[in-house]
């Protein structure tokens, strides 16, 4: 019951959001939202959303799983017509989201063995399709 309340109000946010946004734009944070229910569902405790670092970069979710502060990059597409969403990670991205995450690391005091970057691609086929990659930038341990 209570899952189904959450797909109605979502779906109404969507729809309010779709006209006041571009499709594309009103998608990813329609993606962004159901990953955000997704990750608590999984234990994680969302601490924030798209935040963006003086650099300009973003992090679309900033999360706890444990004592790890995981960083989250969220895709949505309508169809897998064209490649999983995830796929759409590429190298220019993962370096602004290191970017980010150093300064969010740096100011609440989190060293880099207790961080991870992870990426939720979000198919919105029905219901959704959600593909969850955890640890997908490996950091230089020293």
């Amino acid at each position: 019951m209570w899952t189904r309340w959450l797909e109605v109000t979502d779906r109404w946010r969507h729809a309010a959001r779709a006209k006041m946004v571009s499709p594309d734009a009103a998608l990813g944070r329609r993606g962004e939202d159901v990953a955000h229910r997704f990750l608590q569902h999984c234990g994680f405790q969302v601490v924030a959303r798209n935040w963006r670092a003086k650099s300009g970069s973003e992090i679309d979710i900033v999360a706890r799983d444990g004592e790890t502060l995981v960083f989250v990059e969220v895709k949505s597409r309508q169809s897998d017509d064209f490649g999983a969403p995830e796929r759409a990670v590429g190298l220019e991205k993962e370096q602004h989201m290191l970017r980010a995450a150093l300064e969010f690391a740096r100011r609440a005091d989190v060293g880099w063995e207790n961080l991870r970057f992870d990426i939720v691609g979000i198919v919105f086929t029905e219901p959704p399709a959600i593909t969850h990659l955890r640890d997908v930038i490996e950091l230089r341990r020293h």
